[in-house]
């Protein structure tokens, strides 16, 4: 588990591509993991990480096939900056909110506005996730914990101000860029718990299923 304050920016020093995975090398820049340890988790701009390797400054992660199609991880590029977190302590504070590092989707800058030292976004989520975004909830984006602003049917608004604008990668955001989102992980039990045992959990009643029963159509 993360808070979504993200503590360093990395960058991107080494990619190896395997079929479906990859093998990154990632510098770590001012990131302190002088606690870190082989087989500890960290969040790279959201996805939840395994640490492979470490070396005096960097450290390498496996990401599976799986992150690399949900999250932006497989278009990342030597050079391309990264939000860095390490995993949540039980004696930690809690900054942000509980972010699991699991991403449920990529979402896209619609617009980027500056107001004084500020910058607003819009952000455009897939339709399978925007109805899990509420205005002043909580989102994680490229592992940073937001609040939201402003919710729309598929679009939403985020206020940014001028320390994470400069301490992680939304900073050089603009328009048509890809991001990782997370939503809350209340709003994602919430539905479940609301919609179990109904109809939707059961199969779908439709033409051929009616045939299988006995009925013609005509």
């Amino acid at each position: 588990m993360f808070t979504g304050i993200v503590t360093a920016i990395g960058h991107i020093a080494r990619v190896e591509s395997g079929h479906d995975s990859a093998r990154i090398t990632i510098a770590s820049g001012k990131f302190d993991f002088s606690d870190v340890v082989v087989g500890d988790s960290i969040a790279v701009s959201g996805p939840c990480l395994t640490v492979v390797s470490i070396a005096a400054d960097a450290f390498v992660v496996d990401v599976s096939s799986e992150t690399m199609a949900r999250t932006t991880l497989g278009n990342k590029r030597i050079g391309q900056a990264v939000n860095l977190e390490k995993a949540l302590r039980l004696s930690d504070r809690l900054g942000g909110h509980l972010v699991s590092g699991h991403v449920d989707g990529v979402g896209r800058v619609v617009e980027r506005v500056g107001q004084d030292d500020y910058v607003q976004f819009q952000i455009e989520a897939p339709v399978d996730l925007a109805r899990y975004i509420a205005t002043k909830g909580s989102i994680s984006l490229d592992g940073v914990s937001l609040t939201v602003n402003a919710a729309r049917e598929t679009d939403f608004d985020l206020m940014i101000i001028p320390h994470t604008l400069k301490e992680t990668t939304l900073g050089s955001l603009h328009p048509g860029d890809k991001i990782n989102l997370e939503i809350d992980l209340i709003a994602r039990y919430l539905e479940r718990l609301q919609n179990f045992g109904k109809v939707s959990d059961v199969e779908a009643i439709n033409l051929d299923t009616l045939k299988q029963a006995g009925f013609s159509g005509s």
